[in-house]
């Protein structure tokens, strides 16, 4: 007898797995979202009420859902309320059995002159540590600092710095992301990226999540990315050039997918037509994603099963594809082999 959705996404909860496109704010459940609002009320003395849906809200395009980006944005307008939702996104992933997560935010600043780009990730490593350290021991979490696409490049620059201070000095910031609304034009930002890159930092980058000019994906290409973000529009059947799409063989960049938030946004017309099943044909090196849990209603465990269910892919391909991608994480050899040592131990005692 087959198993029904809840109880498969039950059984593939227990496979370990990893993270690697996870927007903070868009991460936010709607639990989360109600404790925020309820520290907003208390900051601001505030009695009224104020009812969120998250899934109802979710079912949207992609503007409607930048719109609903933009409301997390306002609730995590405080350190506590940032503190607070960094704490419990972390924690919602490793219920669901995320032993390596890569968070991503863009730095905020001003907050009513109370808050810079550097404050305000000192408080999401300090919300990393402390949750780390005590009720998500078994769990890696590192952070990834976000550039909008809309941004300045003097924000970026200050973005990029930030970065590379800390890089130095902590391991828990492990690179920068290209991000925003994609149909914004990057390339002002390209110099930035290109000095990312030189400055021996990791570089993902959200890439052809709309389709964008050929001129802007063949640029970001030759940047040298060391992963790419949805690659929506980058297959040649799916409107991508070929000339593109060659060099993106000959680069063998991995890809972070994310079928929810493709299918949900309106950027691809179903999981049976999404563009996962045509790198995987390929043996293209591909990694499972949530992309926003909170704003589509998901969780990996759910990506994992929506994989199952609509590529064929089976239970050992389900942990092979969790176990290759520690090959793709922003780590030192030797964490990769620390976990990939955990993954087994995991797999073992599952079986």
């Amino acid at each position: 007898m087959e198993l029904d959705e809840s109880s498969c996404i039950a059984k593939i909860k227990k496979l370990p797995k990893t993270e690697l496109h996870a927007h903070l704010n868009g991460s936010i459940s709607q639990n989360t979202a109600k404790k925020l609002i309820d520290l907003k009320k208390l900051k601001s003395g505030d009695n009224s009420t104020f009812d969120l849906n998250i899934p109802k809200l979710a079912s949207n395009d992609l503007p409607g859902c930048f719109e609903l980006f933009s409301l997390f944005h306002e609730l995590t307008d405080s350190p506590e309320a940032i503190y607070l939702a960094t704490c419990d996104v972390i924690k919602e992933f490793y219920e669901d059995n995320v032993l390596y997560l890569e968070l991503r935010t863009t730095p905020k600043a001003s907050f009513a002159g109370h808050m810079t780009q550097k404050s305000y990730v000192e408080v999401v490593v300090k919300a990393i540590e402390d949750t780390c350290s005590t009720v998500c021991q078994k769990m890696t979490v590192k952070l990834l600092l976000s550039i909008d696409r809309k941004r300045s490049v003097t924000d970026a620059e200050e973005t990029m710095k930030i970065a590379e201070e800390y890089t130095t000095s902590t391991t828990k910031i492990v690179g920068v992301d290209l991000s925003g609304n994609p149909v914004c034009d990057a390339r002002h930002l390209f110099p930035v990226l290109e000095y990312v890159k030189k400055a021996g930092l990791n570089l993902t980058v959200h890439i052809s999540e709309v389709p964008n000019t050929f001129e802007e994906v063949e640029a970001l290409l030759k940047i040298h990315p060391d992963r790419l973000g949805h690659g929506t529009y980058l297959h040649p059947s799916k409107g991508g050039s070929e000339k593109n799409y060659d060099l993106l063989k000959q680069l063998k960049i991995p890809l972070e997918v994310c079928l929810t938030s493709n299918v949900i946004s309106k950027t691809v017309e179903s999981y049976e037509s999404h563009h996962f099943p045509l790198f995987r044909d390929i043996g293209y090196p591909i990694v499972l994603c949530t992309d926003d849990k909170g704003v589509f209603d998901t969780t990996l465990s759910k990506e994992y099963y929506l994989a199952s269910k609509y590529y064929g892919l089976m239970e050992d391909d389900l942990f092979n594809h969790s176990f290759n991608s520690i090959n793709y994480i922003f780590a030192t050899e030797q964490e990769k082999c620390q976990l990939q040592e955990l993954w087994k131990q995991q797999n073992n005692k599952n079986n």
